[in-house]
């Protein structure tokens, strides 16, 4: 666990992205980001060990029962993120519109090296929800979907 990678891709001089420093583990927020960077994805944020664990989700996340979407996990995220919107110069790291799409909390059920289940209680997404590693597809890649 560690904001390092997070904080060597970012100049805080310039990106009005919060520095954040590893936090209390409460483990109970959740953010989905709609990104417009060089590509349009979603960022799923889950408040774990005291920062946000992050996926990038390059299509809309799944709303019903069914839908699979890939997720590739990203470098961790201060949870003071959970909160941000803006605009990140061009030029930066993630340079684009940063806009909130959906928040909550979420209640952490199973957790292990391959999967996460989770149950969320957003404005768009309710429910419980799976994150299962599937390393033929890539590195860091991992599948996202609505379970009930």
């Amino acid at each position: 666990m560690s904001l390092e990678e997070y904080h060597k891709k970012r100049d805080f001089q310039v990106s009005p992205e919060p520095k954040g420093n590893i936090g209390d583990k409460r483990g109970n927020i959740f953010v989905i980001q709609e990104h417009h960077s060089s590509h349009l994805h979603w960022d799923l944020r889950l408040e774990i060990d005291g920062v946000l664990k992050s996926w990038a989700v390059p299509k809309e996340p799944p709303t019903e029962k069914g839908i699979k979407r890939l997720a590739i996990n990203v470098e961790d995220h201060p949870v003071e993120y959970g909160s941000f919107e803006g605009v990140i110069p061009a030029g930066m790291y993630g340079a684009g519109t940063v806009a909130i799409w959906d928040k909550g909390t979420f209640l952490l059920r199973e957790r292990n090296d391959s999967k996460l289940t989770f149950e969320l209680k957003g404005k768009k997404l309710n429910g419980i929800f799976n994150l299962v590693y599937v390393p033929n597809i890539g590195k860091n890649s991992w599948l996202f979907f609505k379970k009930k």
